[in-house]
């Protein structure tokens, strides 16, 4: 049986340059965990999309586990239940979108907490904590967090909520989880929170590497089909998570049960869908490293990568998004550059089956004061790319193409 399991058994893209070996069982969780036909009286092999926005109770007050739909809903709670074993963590909640699950986490704190993020985050979550937070009562600060000494010197009593990418967007740099969640858990009472969306739950999990809670906007690779928006978060933090299902619930920050569907149907063939992104992603990376027109590939799984090797100790592989400096660019070449492409699409979001590119200076991170943009090299020639699960070549001859335009 052990030889034959042996045979079965397939060496991921990652571990064959290097990465950690993946969890063995991840695609067997994905698609039969909370998924037991059981559940359901008919014994459905797929869970059923319950749109009932109440329940029949047997009395006043005593019901069968659920009372309304906003409160709890059948198969939001199968997508959850799903959700938390990727992330081999305790709980998960599911929100409208993924900006919802921080606006639910920011819900916790008070006026006079203070928020520590990294220098190098989503556009909207810049936003998000330069407006929101702020006009709260809160005080944000933002530090480079690749150096553990820059969390220290930024630290004070009232520190509630430490906040992360990893890897950052769109800089794409790599942040050690496990030094930040160790100094922040020996020097304060706050809690450490990851934004896990470029990865996925298959390529890395923070929980594992000492952080409180991992959030994710599902809209990326997590459903990866481009036709849902939504938001989670999961966490083996029971009084974490009671405060964090009460704003849920509170604030009505739920997603509508169909999309909870199709999450949950993108879950079981997420394994297969990272490989194949990383694979590629690879290959594309590797090709603009080489290209006389490209003045720097910031990819976390190349070996010119300053974290390189902290990429290496804390994740499985990389997914397909990255980005890239075109050489002497202004707007107008790097304009031309993506207009060229016939492939990529010139859209925002990313993680989905189809190949994306965006210029983040003027798209995505738009929102970032220009002060702080032009301090991270958010200039008009840094592209991000967000490679899809099309073929290789034919994604490199896009470029090739439009690389003769300019």
């Amino acid at each position: 049986m052990e030889q034959l399991t042996n045979e079965l058994s397939e060496i991921s893209f990652g571990e064959q340059i290097g990465f950690r070996k993946a969890e063995e069982g991840f695609a067997t969780k994905a698609i039969h965990v909370g998924q037991e036909p059981e559940l359901w009286n008919c014994r459905a092999v797929v869970p059923l999309i319950s749109l009932a926005t109440t329940y029949k109770q047997f009395a006043p007050a005593q019901h069968a586990g659920f009372e309304y739909s906003r409160s709890g809903n059948p198969t939001r709670s199968v997508l959850e239940t799903c959700l938390a074993s990727l992330d081999n963590g305790k709980y998960a909640l599911t929100f409208a979108s993924g900006l919802g699950a921080q606006t639910a986490i920011i819900s916790t704190l008070k006026t006079g907490d203070v928020i520590i993020t990294g220098d190098d985050v989503y556009g909207g979550t810049n936003r998000l904590f330069r407006n929101l937070a702020v006009n709260m009562g809160m005080e944000v600060i933002f530090v480079d967090m690749t150096d553990v000494s820059n969390l220290e010197k930024a630290m004070k009593d009232n520190v509630k909520l430490v906040w992360l990418e990893t890897p950052t967007n769109p800089s794409m740099k790599v942040i050690d989880i496990q030094k930040i969640s160790d100094f922040v858990h020996k020097n304060s009472e706050a809690f450490v929170v990851v934004d896990n969306t470029f990865l996925s739950a298959y390529f890395q999990r923070p929980l594992e590497l000492g952080a409180d809670v991992v959030a994710y906007s599902l809209t990326k690779y997590m459903n990866g089909h481009a036709d849902v928006v939504m938001g989670s978060i999961a966490t083996s933090n029971e009084k974490i998570y009671e405060r964090l299902k009460f704003y849920q619930n509170a604030a009505g920050i739920v997603p509508s049960p169909f999309d909870c569907y199709l999450v949950n149907r993108s879950l079981k063939t997420l394994s297969l869908r990272m490989e194949r992104h990383f694979k590629t992603g690879m290959a594309i990376a590797k090709y603009l490293e080489a290209h006389e027109k490209v003045e720097k590939v910031l990819h976390p799984a190349l070996k010119s990568h300053p974290q390189y090797e902290t990429t290496l100790k804390q994740t499985y592989g990389h997914s397909g998004v990255f980005s890239f400096y075109l050489r002497d660019a202004n707007l107008e070449k790097s304009t031309k550059f993506l207009q060229s492409l016939k492939i990529f699409m010139i859209a925002e979001s990313l993680g989905g089956f189809e190949s994306l590119v965006e210029l983040p200076s003027i798209m995505t991170h738009a929102s970032v004061p220009e002060d702080q943009r032009k301090e991270l090299g958010i200039n008009d020639g840094l592209i991000r790319v967000s490679v899809g699960l099309e073929d290789a070549k034919d994604l490199i001859a896009d470029f090739d193409d439009a690389f003769k335009q300019i």
